[in-house]
This record gives C-alpha cells, sequence and structure tokens, in this order.
C-alpha cells in the first residue's frame, strides 16, 4: 500500500478504512448483502453514507454519490479517481428489471461525477436465461445453431446480449458474476467488457465444506464418496472438483437426461462415465448444478439414484430459486439434503426455505466475493477471515450453532475427534 493510500484510510473520505481509492455501494438502500461485501473487504462508511439511493414521487430512480456539501471545487469530480464497485442482487422487493435500470443509472452517476472505473458485481447475471434470439450470432459461441433451435426464439430478443451493451454504455468497465450456466453469455460478455468478464466458479467454497463439515461421510482418500454431474452441462464442473478434492478413490459419476416433454426426463448413465451405478452403491452422492428453479429433473434424478442403494444424496447447487413449486417439489424424501450459496440472497428467509429449512445449508459468499475482488483490483490483502459463514436453521439435524465460521468448524472437529 503506498503512503498516499495510507494517509487516506483515517480521512473518513468515502470507503474509508478500504483503500480509498474503492468505494462500494449497493443498487437498494441497506442491502445486507452489499453490506457484508464492504465489510469484507475493509470499508469502515455505512454505504447508506457513501450513496443516497432515492425515487422522485414520479417513481423514477436518482441516486445520488453524497459529496461535501461546502466542497464547491469537485464539484462533479468527487469521485475521480476512484473504483465504484456496485453490488448487485435480486431481492422480493424490486423487480429484476428495476435493479438492472438502477444498475445503469448508478454507473452513469459514478462516470459523471469522475470515476475511473466502475465494477458490477452481479452473482447471479441478469437475463443470463434469455441468451440467445432469433437470428446466428457471427461472433458467438453458438453460430450453427440449427433453424428448429432459431424457431424456439423466433419474436424475442437476444436480452443478455442487449444488458451487456447498455451496461457498457452506462460507464461499467468490468463485470463479475458467479456460476453462469450458459456458455454463449460468458463468450458474449467477454467480448462487450474486452476481457474484463470475471465468471468466478465456487469450486473451493464447496471443497471446503465437503472437507471440513459432515454432510457427507467417506474414508481418508473418498472411499465411499462420489460426485455426480446429472446432466452434461454440469460434466466440466464435476469433473474439476474431482480434480481438486484430490481424493483419488472417490468416483465420478456421470448422467444423461433426455427431454420428451416440458417437463418429462429420462435419465440415463452417461456413456463417458468412468463408472456404473453397481459402483456407487453405498455410496454418499453429492449432485452438482449450476441452478435450479423447479426442482423437477433434480427430483426425478434423485429418485432414480434412490434404486442403487446409495448412502445420502446431496444436491450442491450454486443458484436455488426458492419457487414454490420448487419448495414442494425438493421436499421429497429422495433428497437427503441441499447445499447451496446465496447469490440469490432471499433463500436465507426461512419462509423462503419453507419445509426445505429442515435439509438445506446455505454458505454466505459475501467473504469469498471480496477476496476474488482483491485480487482483481490488487488492493492490498485482508486479514484472513476464511471463505464464507454457514446458515443453517435449527430445524436442521446437524445443526449445532446458528452461524458457523471456518474457526468454529475447526473447534468442532477437534471436540468431535
Amino acid at each position: 500500500m503506498s503512503a498516499e493510500n495510507t494517509a487516506n484510510e483515517s480521512t473518513g473520505e468515502p470507503g474509508g478504512g478500504l483503500a480509498s481509492e474503492v468505494v462500494v455501494v449497493g443498487n437498494t438502500s441497506d442491502d445486507p448483502f452489499a453490506i457484508d461485501v464492504a465489510y469484507s473487504l475493509g470499508q469502515q462508511v455505512d454505504i447508506a453514507d457513501l450513496i443516497s439511493l432515492k425515487n422522485y414521487t414520479n417513481s423514477e430512480f436518482c441516486p445520488r454519490f453524497i459529496s461535501d456539501e461546502e466542497d464547491f471545487a469537485q464539484i462533479g469530480a468527487h469521485l475521480s479517481g476512484k473504483t465504484i464497485v456496485i453490488i448487485s442482487t435480486s431481492n422480493r422487493v424490486v423487480s429484476r428489471q428495476s435493479l438492472a435500470m438502477r444498475n445503469l443509472v448508478i454507473a452513469r452517476a459514478a462516470k459523471e461525477n469522475g470515476a475511473r472505473q466502475v465494477v458490477l458485481v452481479e452473482p447471479d447475471l441478469f437475463y443470463s436465461a434469455q441468451d440467445r434470439g432469433p437470428q446466428r450470432d457471427p461472433e458467438g459461441a453458438e453460430a450453427h445453431r440449427s433453424d428448429t433451435d432459431l424457431k424456439k426464439f423466433d419474436g424475442q430478443p437476444f436480452t443478455s446480449r442487449l444488458y451487456a451493451q447498455m451496461l457498457k454504455l452506462a460507464g461499467v468497465d468490468r463485470v463479475l458474476t458467479v456460476h453462469n450456466h450458459s456458455s454463449a453469455v460468458q463468450s458474449m460478455f467477454s467480448r462487450v467488457f474486452e476481457g474484463k468478464f470475471h465468471h468466478l466458479l465456487p469450486y473451493d467454497l464447496y471443497l471446503d465444506y465437503l472437507r471440513n463439515s459432515d454432510i457427507v461421510r467417506c474414508g481418508p482418500n473418498g472411499e465411499g464418496l462420489a460426485l455426480c454431474a446429472p446432466d452434461a452441462g454440469a460434466r466440466d464442473f464435476v469433473r474439476e472438483m474431482m480434480v481438486r478434492l484430490n481424493l483419488p478413490a472417490a468416483k465420478c459419476l456421470l448422467l444423461d437426461k433426455t427431454r420428451s416433454g416440458e417437463r418429462e426426463v429420462e435419465i440415463a448413465l452417461s456413456q463417458d462415465s468412468e463408472v456404473s451405478f453397481a459402483d456407487v452403491a453405498g455410496h454418499d452422492i453429492v449432485l452438482f448444478d449450476d441452478m435450479v428453479r423447479t426442482g423437477s429433473t433434480l427430483v426425478r434424478t434423485c429418485q432414480f439414484l434412490k434404486k442403487v442403494n446409495p448412502g445420502r444424496l446431496v444436491f450442491g447447487v450454486t443458484h436455488f430459486y426458492a419457487s414454490d413449486e420448487g419448495r414442494h417439489k425438493m421436499a421429497d424424501s429422495a433428497i437427503d439434503e441441499i447445499l447451496t450459496l446465496n447469490t440469490l440472497p432471499t433463500i436465507l428467509n426461512r419462509d423462503e426455505q419453507g419445509r426445505l429449512r429442515r435439509k438445506l445449508v446455505v454458505l454466505k459468499i459475501e467473504k469469498w466475493l471480496a477476496r476474488n475482488l482483491s485480487e482483481i483490483l490488487d488492493l492490498p490483502a485482508r486479514p484472513d477471515t476464511g471463505l464464507y459463514q454457514i446458515d443453517m436453521s435449527s430445524k436442521n439435524p446437524r445443526f449445532t450453532r446458528k452461524i458457523w465460521s471456518n474457526e468454529q468448524l475447526e473447534d468442532l472437529k477437534e471436540e468431535r475427534c
């Protein structure tokens, strides 16, 4: 850290406590997720004291980066040289469309007041499900789409591309997201942001929890443990998890799913799988996927796997959309436990969890995001405070403490030994 930055940390300037050239804000008032990321980065000033997020009586949104009312010398320039980090997560109060518009206006406000760089941190990247249009994209990864595939999108826009272009136009320079399911979106955002698109994959979060908790049981070399890719889209992630897990006796099961209708699927062993169903009998199995909405396919897969007499069946998912239908279906006894992240922060609400609170564990990723931001923005290293915190309802049979830190997990392991 330079002498200038060290001196600025105690000045009370925006972001005080964090290197003063970085300011973390949210796109809704008093967003706990944004506050926790800012705190993990070392920002001491409350976000509410850095930006005012107001709506006019005609409902139009107007943000204002708060400045010293007596400072007339810095009008329109008090963010000069600073990096503004916008934390954007969905909630039940403001629609995703409104949040997307807020991101655009906040980014433009930052740039028009002198910001050097604007970074959008959006763990669940908006409009990613609208990742294709009715025409071939000659620059895209899916330029050779069939007419049948094109017809599915006839009449609708390629909205994720529009969103990327609008963010860039508004002044966003860099985008961070987590475990995005669409290669087309990843490719397109990388082009629009000229390489400043950061696709973060949560391998270390899942690996740390699998190693340091009792969610699964296995031998020292992975005996009795299997990781499962429920479809082709999850295979790369699961294969990399196997490499990083580094347990030679653990098994990797690959499945195929074929849709026979809107919500009808057929499950089968993939010809690329190195193990058979008989090989994982009695094993604790962890299925991984990037997101779940209705849970129809997941439940069907777990019901299918139950026929091979496994140990526990655990579902690890990054983006958990807790719809009414999803809560109802995933309460099925075929799924023993669900391990997810709070990329959609509403999943922390016990009412959102519903009956699933008995078997749901949420890894809160704000510390992990702060670590990645520090590396990407080349900020001074923060003290090691762990990767995540754990949120678990007391209804869960494995409940011990309301929230465990990594250090508390280590203490618990020692107690049990």
